[in-house]
């Protein structure tokens, strides 16, 4: 059985969904069983240790979906892993970030540290490092198609972005065919953009003009700050933008279009379905 955490999440969301057309045997870890998902739910809260060994009782494989809590997340997936060992769990898969054990990428860290903790348990893995997902830009798909101008600090840097639900397809796959163990993946869409690029793909979508204003790290947080994003966001967001200038998201292995089976997602219809178009 399988044992899907975080699963009333946007990308569990569509892992529940994939399962469930597999027809494999499952259960929903969500923090609100409240929640109807259509499926067995149990109670799992990464901030509620005593919930986790019960939730992963009878599960041989684990899909652990790393928390949004930043600066939370390893002590949350240390002890889902901990949990895990406990309960019997054979097969750990994690969503964790690109080359999390080498990169500059500034949310790496607390991933390296999960993947070291899920290593140092001595159960199965699999590592699904997900590269950035097309949903990340639906605030700047917006802006360009309002304003006819995106903003940000990644100069010519790529980013090879590709939809959630590939992403979820890819975690379904792995969780239900063999010969996944002990495995690290590369997962990115196969094309890999520049924001000149997405200005140019908002435009044919918006039928109007669109640009790319390439600020400083610093200048796009003072921007952000001065449209009213919190400051820790603000530089949060301008050193993402300094790492995909610094080429951390451009890779295209095509490890995810192998997974899944099909090509990924182009951000073009992410920014339709965006736009309503």
């Amino acid at each position: 059985m399988i044992v899907v955490t975080a699963a009333s999440g946007q990308l569990g969301r569509h892992v529940v969904d994939g399962l469930r057309k597999q027809g494999v045997k499952f259960a929903a870890g969500v923090r609100n069983t409240a929640v109807d998902l259509g499926v067995e739910t149990r109670e799992l809260d990464y901030n509620r240790p005593e919930t986790l060994e019960s939730a992963l009782q009878g599960a041989e494989k684990v899909l652990l979906i790393s928390g949004s809590e930043v600066g939370q997340r390893v002590a949350q997936h240390t002890a889902v892993v901990e949990a895990a060992k406990k309960a019997g769990v054979q097969h750990i898969v994690y969503t964790s970030a690109p080359f999390a054990d080498t990169t500059e990428l500034v949310l790496a860290p607390e991933h390296k540290a999960t993947e070291e903790a899920i290593l140092a348990s001595g159960l199965a893995y699999t590592f699904l490092r997900n590269g950035w997902y097309h949903e990340n830009y639906g605030d700047t798909f917006k802006q360009g198609a309002a304003t006819g101008e995106i903003v940000g600090a990644a100069g010519d840097g790529r980013v090879a972005s590709a939809a959630r639900k590939d992403f979820a397809d890819a975690a379904v796959a792995v969780l239900t065919q063999p010969g996944h163990e002990n495995k690290i993946y590369e997962l990115t869409g196969d094309t890999a953009w520049t924001f000149a690029d997405l200005a140019d793909e908002i435009a044919k979508v918006a039928d109007r003009p669109v640009t790319y204003r390439n600020l400083t790290v610093e200048g796009l947080q003072e921007h952000l700050v001065s449209v009213g994003t919190p400051p820790e966001i603000a530089g949060f967001v301008a050193a993402l933008d300094g790492n995909i200038a610094a080429g951390t998201l451009g890779h295209t292995p095509g490890d995810l279009r192998n997974l899944i089976g099909r090509p990924t997602t182009p951000v073009s219809v992410a920014i339709k379905e965006v736009l309503g178009r």
